[in-house]
C-alpha cells in the first residue's frame, strides 16, 4: 500500500498564488468561487488560496463551499474539473486551502 502512495516533497505554500481569499463567512465563500471559476484556472500558472478563519465548524462548511462550488461551475461551464487542493494551517488565526489546475501543477513540475 505504501508503493502506491505518493510522496508531497512541496508544501502548498510553495505553489505560485494569482489571488488570495480572505473568507468571514459562506456568502463570501460563494463569492470567491465565481470569481476564481470566471479568472480561470487552466489559463494561468498560478493557483488560488483561500484563507478562513481557525473555527472547526465555520472553517468546514467554508471549505466544502469552495471545494464544491467550484467542483459544480466548472461543470455548469464544459471546463476541466482536473483540480487539486489542499487544506492546511496557514497561521495561529487561519487555515488555508490552496486549488491548482492539476495540469499546471504537472507543467510547473510538482
Amino acid at each position: 500500500m505504501f508503493e502506491m502512495m505518493k510522496r508531497m516533497d512541496f508544501h502548498p505554500k510553495d505553489l505560485p498564488i494569482f489571488k488570495t481569499y480572505d473568507l468571514k463567512d459562506e456568502k463570501e465563500a460563494t463569492e470567491a468561487v465565481e470569481d476564481m471559476v470566471n479568472l480561470g484556472f487552466s489559463n494561468r500558472k498560478e493557483g488560488f488560496k483561500v484563507l478562513m478563519p481557525k473555527k472547526d465548524k465555520l472553517a468546514k462548511r467554508i471549505g466544502y463551499t469552495v471545494t464544491t462550488g467550484v467542483n459544480y461551475w466548472l461543470r455548469k461551464k464544459n471546463e476541466i474539473r482536473d483540480i487539486k487542493y489542499w487544506t492546511f494551517h496557514h497561521d495561529a488565526d487561519h487555515y488555508a486551502i490552496v486549488l491548482i489546475s492539476n495540469s499546471v501543477l504537472e507543467q510547473l513540475g510538482f
